[in-house]
């Protein structure tokens, strides 16, 4: 049996070897014949010593013979020497007084005699230069395989709709009516240019998706290629960035170049942002992505719009482009693809239930009206979530509880029931969260309460509140004054309970402090200061902050800025800490509910504080 292994392992090694390349094979012999030569030459056991000890040593009685040429001196050491440690060759440099070392040697009787040339070991130097030719012909084998795998499309995917490859179409795509009514023009275009060349019309070269992650761009760009039937090429910004400059203006004329053979068809460059950058927004230049983004300008101005060839893309950075890229006659259409709606939640958890079995309880519009928020993306990993749960559970269905639980996941956290809390911080944590929820359900001006829960959750959570918020693009005063109340309204739960604070309500103070000057800086709610805005917007001239920008305001004002924020914090706690002392009694039987059952739902909310979802 050992026998076996071993040869099972040689020959491994042997194909392993065979797999090698041939001038991997070539380096390693000639790495072995400079390692055997470099042997061979040191094995000669000499010892380089100074000229002046050689003399000493040759007075001593210490050398037996002693040989000169024009490069160095080597003395054989006597036998007792020898066998006193020395080694069997000294060697120096010889200076110009030979003649006295002649006389020296002739001095005390060591035989000598000389040769015109020792050079170094002819065989050392023929194993160094091989080695130094297999690696020189090795690295230059691995530039050569770089450069031409390199100039390359890189991970350039290409995919015909109208052989099927694509089978994504507008029916697979939710939540983006607007969007998908922008693009119906490019469709009708990739389907029959001719019929818009006869009028003279001209498709836009390039449509820009712009919207947050996970909302659905790819799949929207997808589904144009497979509504129009037209190959589809996809390609990162980023695989057009390379070590080796130039290369990434390669790829981008080899992929236009495979585009017009291929026309009509689209071109789709994920997360432009990477190559599209504004050209001197940093402190240092990239040459390299500069010449790409230069090669796509051209690209894009180089074929007509006739042609077939659409490009679009997708970022969520569009404040950061290079302004070449957003002018006309490059990508002419920016298409906004923002977080779906209430109406558009529903619609995308409905395409995405296709796959998933549901229980007859599930409402779909309960749950879109749960999730606020959520993009597509998000919507996707909810159900698969539920669906995960409810295999976990051994299920037939999917159910609403399943649903219910993978939204408490998605946004507080995985549940940490094995965490073990102290019996105090236990009745810290409920009436903390219990005063959260009585602020919120006695402020008209507050969102209402869903959920409550003293469940350890996430990274460190050890309670939460969830609240169902209405879906507004507008907020009053007293709508943002009430969501601090409801912020501040844990902290001023513990101390009138406990009679001081805890640390609990660290991130309810930093997100109430932010309100805060969010309320004084950008919105002009300060009576102190009045309209006026201390901020600038996130969106700059040529992509990103400048280097430096001048002050906003002066020392004083910002003094004056820092105490309406400490003002308005101020009133927004003592606001729920007078509403828990007249709420206290529904203050203790919320948090009592807590400590029994854990988890607190709207209609045991409601219940408990003698109300009626009407009222």
């Amino acid at each position: 049996m050992k026998e076996k292994r071993k040869t099972h392992r040689e020959s491994s090694a042997n194909g392993r070897a065979r797999g090698a390349g041939p001038w991997a094979r070539r380096s390693g012999a000639a790495l072995a014949l400079a390692l055997a030569l470099s042997a061979g030459a040191c094995s000669s056991g000499a010892e380089e010593i100074a000229y002046s000890e050689l003399k000493q040593k040759i007075v001593a009685g210490q050398v037996e013979s002693v040989m000169v040429s024009p490069y160095s001196i080597e003395a054989v050491p006597t036998a007792a020497a020898r066998a006193a440690g020395a080694p069997e060759v000294w060697t120096a440099v010889p200076l110009a007084d030979v003649d006295r070392l002649t006389e020296l040697l002739d001095a005390h009787g060591v035989e000598y005699g000389g040769r015109r040339s020792t050079g170094p070991n002819p065989f050392a130097v023929v194993g160094v230069l091989l080695l130094g030719g297999a690696v020189l012909v090795g690295v230059l084998q691995l530039q050569h395989r770089a450069a031409r795998n390199a100039s390359g499309v890189g991970g350039l995917r290409v995919r015909d709709a109208s052989k099927g490859e694509l089978t994504v179409d507008f029916a697979d795509v939710a939540g983006a009516d607007e969007a998908k009514e922008e693009l119906v023009e490019v469709v009708e275009f990739l389907r029959d240019p001719g019929r818009f060349a006869r009028l003279g019309a001209r498709i836009p070269k390039g449509v820009l998706l712009v919207g947050p992650p996970g909302t659905g761009k790819t799949l929207l760009a997808k589904a144009v290629a497979g509504e129009a039937g037209v190959p589809f090429f996809s390609i990162s910004g980023s695989e057009f960035v390379e070590m080796f400059v130039g290369v990434g203006a390669s790829r981008v004329r080899k992929l236009f170049d495979k585009a017009k053979a291929k026309a009509p068809c689209i071109v789709f460059i994920d997360e432009l942002d990477a190559a599209g950058k504004s050209r001197g927004s940093g402190l240092v230049g990239n040459d390299e992505r500069e010449q790409t983004l230069n090669q796509l300008l051209v690209e894009m101005d180089g074929f007509e719009s006739t042609k077939g060839i659409v490009v679009m893309a997708a970022t969520n950075r569009p404040e950061i482009l290079d302004p070449a890229l957003l002018r006309p006659g490059r990508f002419d259409r920016q298409v906004l693809v923002d977080r779906p709606d209430r109406g558009g939640r529903e619609a995308i958890l409905r395409v995405h239930a296709r796959r998933i079995r549901l229980s007859d309880d599930v409402d779909l519009a309960l749950v879109a009206e749960r999730t606020p928020g959520f993009a597509g993306a998000d919507l996707a990993n909810l159900l698969n979530e539920a669906a995960l749960l409810a295999a976990r559970r051994g299920l037939p269905a999917v159910g609403i509880e399943e649903i219910d639980a993978a939204i408490d996941r998605v946004v507080a956290g995985l549940e940490k029931k094995t965490r073990l809390i102290h019996g105090k911080e236990r009745r810290i944590v409920a009436y903390h969260e219990a005063g959260h929820a009585v602020v919120a359900e006695h402020l008209e001006a507050a969102e209402p309460v869903k959920k409550v829960s003293i469940i350890p959750r996430g990274l460190g959570a050890l309670g939460y509140m969830q609240q169902v918020p209405e879906e507004r693009l507008l907020l009053q005063e007293d709508e943002l004054e009430a969501r601090l109340a409801v912020l501040l309204g844990g902290r001023a739960a513990e101390e009138i309970i406990f009679g001081q604070v805890s640390t609990g309500a660290a991130n309810d103070l930093e997100r109430a402090t932010e309100l805060a000057r969010r309320m004084v800086c950008e919105f002009g709610m300060s009576s102190a200061l009045g309209p006026v805005s201390f901020t600038r917007s996130g969106q700059r001239h040529l992509g990103g902050p400048r280097a430096e920008e001048p002050r906003l305001h002066s020392e004083a004002t910002a003094r004056e800025i820092d105490r309406e924020v400490a003002s308005i914090v101020a009133d927004a706690a003592e606001r729920a800490r007078t509403l828990l002392e007249r709420h206290r009694a529904s203050l203790e039987a919320v948090a009592e509910h807590l400590l029994e059952h854990e988890v607190l739902d709207r209609d045991e909310l409601l219940a408990i504080l003698g109300r009626s979802e009407a009222a």
